[in-house]
């Protein structure tokens, strides 16, 4: 390359390495532009192996297909990942998913990364996707790295990084029901060796549901550092601010969702909003030690708050009168005080080895965390078999304005859990047609519950090696074959209502698949079959809500296609198709419940059939580049509570069209319209009288202005 400034661009050039930018050109008063080559920075847990060598079923979503279809939130991103299914979302007001039918447990948010890091443990609302430049579903065995994780898989957020290139955007868009946002993005150098990014997102809103409003502020700064050509530092911080009311759904009568409508509110406004807030703060380096061995790691820190007050439907069948006359709701009264605060740190190893015809793809690593849950909840609701209407309301006539009754203590406790885990892989070149990947990780977990209320504390102590095996053969440079397997390890966190720790959850995971690229690479295909079990699972406690119950053994089965890329050059698509069994494998008899649960039912949400398809075309009008596309989805129908088989979520199939018109060079008008049907649907349960309902008919408007 011509190089009248060498030690400059060497200097931005490893720069760019560590950023993972896909290209830049460089410009100076003296010289032309110059294009330099760039690489992708490493992802923790891959080592320097491509996703299309993993022996594992993997799905990514990227920036572009987010921004098309509206997506604002990443629960409403994951709803184009095969095999997802949506879960208990604890009054609209946290992120909660299955992957191929198991979720962990349903009383607390889902666990997911943040560039490798825990983002779910403890309380951070909604994650915005105005800083998600892409997100990973590495699905199936994947246990012995990552450890801590449900046998179907790991989702892995991976955020917008700062630029040396100075560019960025503000885009305003209004929608239904009085939904106002702003977003803002703007990266640039600051120097020839710092870069920053200020990225964040501004909403208010009202809602389908009646007095439903909601405000949110999510604001997300980082800086990179290169301090070498071959080292680099990052810091990104997180905060988040969210208003919301708690909001537990409607109710079904006598077993159907469909007899009230989904615009009613069955909480009082008088609680006002629960208060989220979240602060997150990553530290990551990476360097190569040589041209065939980089080190990278890092630590995160999280703190979380979850406060305020709720009315929700009471769930005992001895308090509650809905199956009485079917038109009233007894309520109880809730008061959360939630607090969390998680640390974690990684450190790897990746490199290369030849030894003979062999060729080593090492990597070794280590990682480890501290997190504490401080959960105050305080509780008022009707004596059993009193038929006491002193909180109730008239579903089909509801009036607000009852002033609540005062609540007593029924939790408070403190959790604390420490771990620790070292891991190693080897995915070995046995010839180019042959690969194989062998994996081993070792956990040390520690738990301290505090039960304040009762003066009593539970502690235990496990550890757990997790192997790991898999191979891949390469006929072609555009086919290969693939099988893995998997140990998995999962602590449980909290504990029953009477205050008993969980023990932890352990599985094993089974996949075959096969994966398809095209000549031009433009288009990908995975096939994959995959059996899994656990055990040590938990389920939803249907009497006591809000707490968690052992259901004990579970086993999930299927079959999952995924088809991603371009058609054409105008014409990109997105094709999943997922085939989910999950069920019980053993019998339960909850005393607490009154019921038995006998092997072979079905697990809760999980739908047995599911499918995304999306067709987006690109062309040019007037010199202007346009877009316009459709999506479907398709959600099968679904256990919607754990201790009644008959009661079901029925399925649904939502249309949905977007488009975007550039303006000019700087400006670009988008247009999107969700459940264009008007659809009634029902995206999860915890109970016939704790339903969530999905949206009406809704559109959006947004202008865009980069710079």
């Amino acid at each position: 390359m011509k190089n009248p400034q060498g030690s400059r661009i060497a200097t931005i050039t490893g720069a760019i390495i560590s950023l993972g930018l896909s290209s830049v050109t460089l410009a100076d008063s003296q010289t032309e532009l110059e294009e330099v080559l760039v690489l992708s920075k490493k992802q923790p847990y891959r080592g320097d192996t491509p996703i299309q060598d993993l022996p594992q079923q993997v799905q990514v979503i990227d920036g572009d297909l987010i921004a098309s279809v509206g997506a604002e939130t990443l629960q409403g991103a994951l709803d184009f990942a095969g095999g997802l299914a949506r879960q208990n979302s604890f009054g609209g007001l946290w992120d909660s998913f299955a992957i191929r039918g198991f979720a962990g447990d349903e009383n607390l948010p889902s666990g997911y990364l943040i560039n490798g890091f825990s983002g779910g443990r403890g309380f951070s609302g909604n994650r915005d996707s105005a800083n998600i430049d892409s997100i990973e579903i590495l699905k199936g065995p994947g246990s012995a790295l990552y450890g801590r994780g449900e046998p179907g898989g790991v989702v892995n957020i991976i955020t917008k990084k700062p630029q040396f290139e100075s560019e960025g955007y503000v885009r305003a868009s209004i929608g239904r029901y009085n939904n106002y946002r702003t977003e803002v993005d703007y990266t640039s150098g600051l120097s020839e060796s710092v870069a920053f990014r200020i990225n964040g997102a501004y909403e208010d809103k009202d809602s389908f549901r009646d007095t439903v409003t909601s405000k949110k502020l999510s604001l997300t700064p980082s800086v990179t550092f290169v301090v070498s050509d071959s080292t680099s530092i990052t810091y990104e911080l997180e905060y988040l601010d969210q208003e919301t009311p708690f909001d537990r759904g409607i109710v079904s009568i006598d077993g159907n969702p469909k007899v009230l409508p989904v615009e009613t509110f069955l909480g009082e406004p008088g609680d006002g909003p629960i208060q989220i807030d979240a602060v997150g703060h990553q530290l990551t380096f990476q360097h190569s030690l040589n041209d065939s061995w980089d080190v990278l790691g890092g630590i995160g820190v999280r703190s979380s708050s979850f406060e305020g007050a709720s009315s929700e439907p009471e769930l005992s069948g001895g308090r509650q009168l809905l199956d009485d006359d079917g038109e009233t709701l007894v309520r109880q009264v809730r008061v959360r005080d939630y607090d969390a605060d998680d640390t974690s740190a990684r450190i790897e190893f990746t490199g290369k080895i030849e030894s003979g015809a062999l060729v080593h793809h090492m990597l070794i690593g280590a990682d480890t965390y501290q997190y504490e849950l401080d959960s105050k909840q305080d509780r008022w609701r009707v004596a059993w078999g009193a038929g006491d209407t002193t909180y109730a309301i008239n579903v089909f006539d509801v009036v607000y304005g009852q002033v609540a009754p005062g609540a007593f203590s029924i939790t408070n406790t403190l959790e604390e859990q420490s771990a620790w885990g070292m891991y190693i892989q080897d995915q070995i070149d046995l010839s180019e047609q042959w690969r194989m990947v062998l994996g081993l990780r070792y956990d040390d977990f520690t738990q301290d519950i505090t039960n304040r209320n009762a003066g009593t504390k539970s502690s235990q102590d496990q550890t757990q090696t997790s192997p790991r095996f898999g191979l891949v053969y390469e006929p072609n440079a555009n086919l290969s074959f693939y099988l893995s397997y998997a140990n998995g390890f999962r602590p449980n966190s909290g504990a029953d209502f009477s205050g008993s720790a969980f023990e932890p959850e352990e599985s094993k995971s089974y996949e075959i698949g096969v994966k398809y690229v095209s000549d031009s690479g433009d288009l990908a295909t995975t096939v994959a079959l995959f059996s899994m079990e656990k055990s040590n699972i938990l389920s939803a406690d249907p009497v006591n809500g809000g707490f968690s119950a052992a259901l004990g053994e579970a086993e999930s089965e299927g079959l999952e296609l995924d088809v991603t890329g371009r058609l054409s050059d105008s014409v990109r698509m997105l094709l999943t198709y997922a085939y989910v069994d999950a069920q019980t494998s053993n019998d339960v008899t909850n005393f607490d419940w009154g019921v038995a649960v006998p092997a072979g039912s079905p697990l809760i949400n999980i739908p047995k059939h599911s499918a995304n398809l999306l067709i987006a075309k690109e062309f040019n009008v007037n010199g202007a580049d346009s877009e316009v596309g459709f999506t479907i989805n398709y959600v099968d129908d679904r256990l919607g509570e754990t201790i009644d088989p008959t009661y079901r979520l029925p399925e649904y199939t939502l249309f949905n069209l977007f488009g975007s018109y550039t303006v000019s060079d700087r400006f670009k008008v988008s247009v999107n319209l969700d459940n264009i049907t008007d659809e009634k649907y029902y995206v999860s349960s915890y109970h016939k009288w704790w339903t969530t309902p999905g949206a009406p008919m809704t559109y959006s408007v947004g202008v865009e202005y980069k710079f």
